[in-house]
């Protein structure tokens, strides 16, 4: 089986890579990135590609699965770079899978693709609505790309095609590029140890949902080799990180604050250029719903090794030790020397 990966030195592009290596059914890959990396994956070769240049057919001419993760977050002061990668991107990927003829087409979705949650707080499937939630990019443009992937289910029936929808995305290697993502180069590495945090503020009602980055792997794994996978699959591990489990997990105190009055620091913060995240991504964690993955569960039998807790806590390690992998995205010194390539883009304006 050759299986073209999008996206495949990021946090989730790195664990996609190693799981389809891992797998005896999967004989090549090519993985697709920006910046092809100096990684010696096995049976992987590496491309440098931009989805909205490269003639796409022809790269997929010849696989049996296309898995697209190619995605921006940053820069989020850009909004015509991400829409060009997001939707527009995500478009030319779909239609240049079923112009090649692939056999399936296994589609990074999200939690974030989903409109508000329930007011009772009940776990969703995956029929909930996939709005999106309006204030956030990153929702709306997970809403648009999985109408365009409608539109391509509906003109190709022959093609299998499979939306994952993971939570949040924690393993100890991407701890460096999510800082740089979400957080910014003023962060301290020093504040992820959890001694040091005896309060722990956070907006009332937050309840967010998480994933170790192998156990999506593994889900991606089994959406591309399992052809009884089809349609979409919500990808969670318990348990839910509300209040009270994170200040358990962490041994600290929490302390709810006014949702309002963080919305407003943070949209200040992110005017300011002190860090890189607009406020709609704290809209998105306060109103998406929570996910109930039985589905994946029952159907194709996946299940989590790593609790979401554990998968926190090693992520918050990583943080602290200034972790990274071994691709450009991933790589710990990416942001330059003491951080000072975050600061000269402009944090948020452009790519470090």
């Amino acid at each position: 089986m050759r299986v073209v990966v999008t996206g495949a030195t990021g946090n989730v592009g790195t664990s996609v890579v190693s799981a389809l290596a891992a797998d005896p059914n999967v004989t090549e890959i090519v993985g697709l990135a920006r910046r092809a990396p100096d990684w010696d994956a096995p049976k992987t070769e590496f491309l440098a590609a931009d989805i909205t240049r490269t003639p796409l057919v022809d790269v997929f001419d010849g696989a049996d699965a296309v898995v697209h993760l190619a995605w921006l977050i940053q820069p989020s002061r850009d909004a015509t770079a991400l829409e060009a990668v997001n939707v527009h991107g995500s478009r030319l990927v779909f239609e240049a899978a079923a112009a090649a003829g692939v056999s399936a087409l296994v589609h990074a979705s999200s939690v974030g693709a989903y409109g508000p949650g329930p007011a009772s707080g009940e776990r969703v499937d995956e029929s909930w609505p996939t709005d999106g939630i309006p204030s956030s990019f990153y929702a709306r443009h997970k809403a648009q790309a999985e109408r365009a992937l409608d539109a391509i289910e509906a003109s190709a029936p022959d093609l299998r095609v499979v939306r994952l929808r993971p939570g949040l995305i924690f393993k100890r290697e991407a701890a460096s590029e999510i800082r740089r993502l979400f957080a910014g180069p003023l962060l301290p590495s020093a504040l992820a140890n959890p001694r040091l945090i005896p309060a722990l503020p956070l907006p009332r009602g937050l309840r967010v949902q998480a994933v170790h980055g192998a156990d999506v792997a593994e889900a991606y794994r089994l959406a591309v080799t399992d052809e009884r996978a089809r349609g979409a699959y919500n990808v969670v591990a318990e348990p839910v990180l509300d209040a009270d489990t994170l200040g358990r997990a962490l041994d600290a105190r929490p302390v709810a604050l006014p949702p309002s009055a963080v919305r407003a620091l943070t949209d200040a913060t992110w005017r300011l250029h002190a860090q890189p995240t607009p406020a709609g991504w704290l809209d998105l964690a306060l109103q998406c719903p929570v996910l109930d993955a039985g589905r994946i569960r029952s159907e194709l039998g996946w299940e989590p090794v790593t609790s979401a807790t554990d998968a926190l806590l090693e992520l918050l390690a990583g943080l602290r030790d200034g972790a990274g992998g071994p691709t450009p995205p991933l790589a710990p010194d990416a942001g330059g020397p003491a951080r000072i390539r975050e600061l000269l883009t402009g944090v948020g304006t452009r790519n470090p």
